[in-house]
């Protein structure tokens, strides 16, 4: 792939025109509105039937692939190996394997993104980014908040993309903030800020928006770290914020930077705690109990989707 902009000594922060052009000459990402629509649009009928799903899965190699790891585990404690399709939709259900249509041509497609000269950790990246996924649906599910599609689930999936647009647009900036240890989430948005003049919240956002995403999904990306800001759509980028430390204090961190280990509880302090769950007693220890419960079972689940 050619560098959309020519190679120049970093020169940040940059203005924001000059930003906005060079996330603008960021390949298109085909699959963001196109995710397996066949096989969305089965899942969602009436009169689905695992033989008919499971013949849509068997044209995606990739996809197979992920749902016979999945199915065989640890995280289903199956007492003898599926090699069936037909047997795995049946283990795994129907809301998991929409789950896993969405995140595999995602996955494949981000990366395009990215220039040769700068090395991502895709595995490292894919797991805690699924791995938010699936905490931010978990969370929203302990909320009044009610979501009728899988908006819960993209927002989480998507909630890095700024970061692998970054490494497109901005590779030198990129391969310094890489290198530097950082404190928490904040510190890296701070250096990302004074490096570029945005942090990959803002890209990210702008990204997608660009896209034409729903503006759920822009809004939660774009104030996933600062979900106080967001005047639309604050509980799906509160959900996005908690989801994203659960992630790391399990030890599934994306790969990119150095940053400090999460001690226990710290996401109970986060404003996107508070915006989901308030500040009372009762609601808080229920969304803790649920919490944990889930995040006991998300490394597990994670081996057999990555």
């Amino acid at each position: 792939m050619s560098n959309p902009h020519p190679s120049t000594p970093a020169a940040g922060p940059y203005p924001e025109g000059e930003i906005r052009r060079r996330v603008d000459a960021c390949p298109k990402l085909a699959s963001l509105r196109s995710i397996n629509r066949a096989l969305a649009d089965l899942i969602r009928s009436e009169q689905s039937y695992s033989s008919q799903i499971a013949e849509i899965i068997r044209r995606d190699p990739s996809l197979t692939a992920r749902l016979l790891r999945m199915v065989n585990s640890v995280y289903f404690g199956l007492s003898a190996k599926v090699n069936s399709i037909e047997e795995a939709v049946f283990y795994v259900g129907l809301r998991q394997i929409r789950e896993l249509s969405m995140a595999t041509p995602v996955i494949e497609e981000l990366e395009k993104i990215h220039p040769s000269s700068v090395r991502l950790p895709w595995h490292e990246m894919w797991k805690h980014s699924i791995g938010t996924a699936i905490m931010t649906r978990e969370l929203l599910s302990n909320t009044n908040v009610y979501v009728d599609d899988d908006t819960d689930y993209i927002i989480g999936l998507l909630h890095d993309i700024g970061k692998v647009v970054m490494a497109q647009a901005f590779p030198e900036e990129f391969g310094r903030l890489i290198t530097l240890p950082v404190s928490n989430v904040a510190a890296v948005c701070e250096r990302e800020r004074e490096l570029i003049g945005w942090d990959h919240a803002q890209i990210g956002g702008y990204y997608l928006e660009r896209h034409k995403l729903a503006p759920e999904i822009t809004h939660a990306v774009l104030f996933h770290n600062a979900p106080e800001k967001a005047s639309l759509h604050g509980f799906f980028a509160a959900a996005v914020q908690v989801a994203d430390i659960l992630v790391r204090y399990a030890g599934i961190r994306e790969g990119f930077e150095a940053i400090d280990p999460v001690r226990e509880d710290a996401w109970m302090s986060l404003p996107g705690w508070k915006i989901l769950f308030g500040t009372g007693k009762r609601e808080t220890q229920l969304a803790r109990a649920a919490v944990s419960s889930s995040l006991e079972r998300l490394p597990d689940l994670l081996k057999g989707l990555v």
